[in-house]
């Protein structure tokens, strides 16, 4: 079972990667978006951080509502309401238990990803952070590592693809050839799910 410092430690890891890779994503949005892809998930997680260090939520959802909260807050672009919401989305399907099994959270993550694809109007194939997520989500069921090369896979699979959705679609078929930052960090994310639970 799941409790709440497994969920602390999933989003320390996830600032912890944020801030690794910050560099890279923001080079990945330079050529289709507006370069601060990796910025502002960095000042968005490092209020993630430091929050969850001074506030100690009781249970699953309660980090994940409070984490979602903060990016909302804090980052700016598409990218602070589109975490913001999975990660809200997610906390608020966990409900208030106490501890969560794998198979709750693999449906609350869906949930999750649910609501990110209604609020930006994407598909699996439009190149965005749907790309990584969706895969992740299915190959939960199998073990935390699968949805971690499940979300690898999905995002180096949005370089050849031309973008339908966000900024990078205006660009047509000159953002084929790029790898998408959204997918991209998306990855960092389920790796840290990873990683917290020691896979």
């Amino acid at each position: 079972m799941l409790d709440a410092d497994f969920f602390r430690r999933w989003m320390t890891a996830t600032a912890a990667s944020v801030e690794h890779e910050a560099e890279r994503l923001t080079a990945l949005d330079s050529p289709i978006g507006d370069a601060d892809h990796g910025s502002n998930l960095q000042r968005g997680f490092r209020a993630v951080a430091a929050t969850l260090e001074k506030e100690e939520p009781a249970t699953p959802g309660a980090v994940l509502t409070l984490a979602g909260r903060q990016l909302i807050s804090t980052v700016g672009g598409a990218s602070g309401p589109l975490y913001g919401t999975l990660l809200r989305r997610t906390g608020k399907a966990l409900g208030d238990a106490a501890e969560v099994g794998e198979q709750e959270l693999t449906e609350a993550l869906r949930t999750g990803v649910d609501a990110v694809m209604q609020l930006g109007g994407a598909a699996p194939g439009d190149k965005t952070m749907i790309d990584a997520l969706v895969p992740a989500v299915d190959a939960l069921d199998r073990s935390f590592a699968a949805a971690r090369s499940a979300a690898e896979e999905g995002a180096l699979a949005t370089a050849p693809l031309q973008a339908r959705k966000g900024r990078a679609s205006y660009l047509g078929e000159r953002s084929i050839g790029h790898q998408d930052p959204g997918a991209t960090s998306s990855a960092l994310l389920m790796a840290a799910l990873a990683e917290a639970a020691g896979e």
